[in-house]
């Protein structure tokens, strides 16, 4: 007599279940990677637009006659702000066309004094200063070297 077998029995169900588990646990991983560096290339292209933003508006400046570099780059009067737009114009001038809106959290800027602004990336602080028309941070921070080399 044969039996006709339309289950899968126990032992192949825990077999399935346990390669579905490794699987997992192995793309969860990669993930976490890819979300960090995410972090690191999208703060790479603030910093460059940032600077970019910089030094066309000093350009836009100088033809209208004005000799020096701005102030400030953003309206917040506050000398700290994790909330509002930064980098949106100094009071007169446009600096980037869409703000950056500030938060406190991984991938996001906030401003930490009135020319320091500082970007969150896998729980480390970066910290970039303005003067002068320069925007940067210390180098001989790692993670300052991923956002700006």
């Amino acid at each position: 007599m044969q039996k006709n077998r339309s289950a899968f029995t126990m032992i192949e169900i825990v077999f399935v279940i346990v390669i579905l588990g490794i699987l997992g646990s192995i793309a969860i991983s990669k993930m976490a990677v890819t979300r960090d560096d995410a972090q690191i290339v999208k703060g790479r292209s603030q910093v460059s637009a940032i600077r970019n933003a910089i030094m066309l508006t000093r350009q836009q400046m100088m033809l209208q006659g004005q000799v020096g570099w701005l102030n400030k780059l953003d309206s917040i009067a506050s000398a700290s702000a994790t909330s509002g737009a930064l980098f949106d114009s100094n009071g007169t001038i446009q600096i980037l066309d869409y703000p950056i809106y500030a938060k406190n959290e991984n991938g996001h800027w906030q401003k930490s004094a009135s020319n320091e602004y500082i970007f969150k990336v896998t729980n480390v602080d970066v910290k970039f200063t303005y003067t002068n028309g320069n925007f940067d941070c210390n180098h001989s921070v790692e993670m300052c070297k991923q956002l700006t080399e």
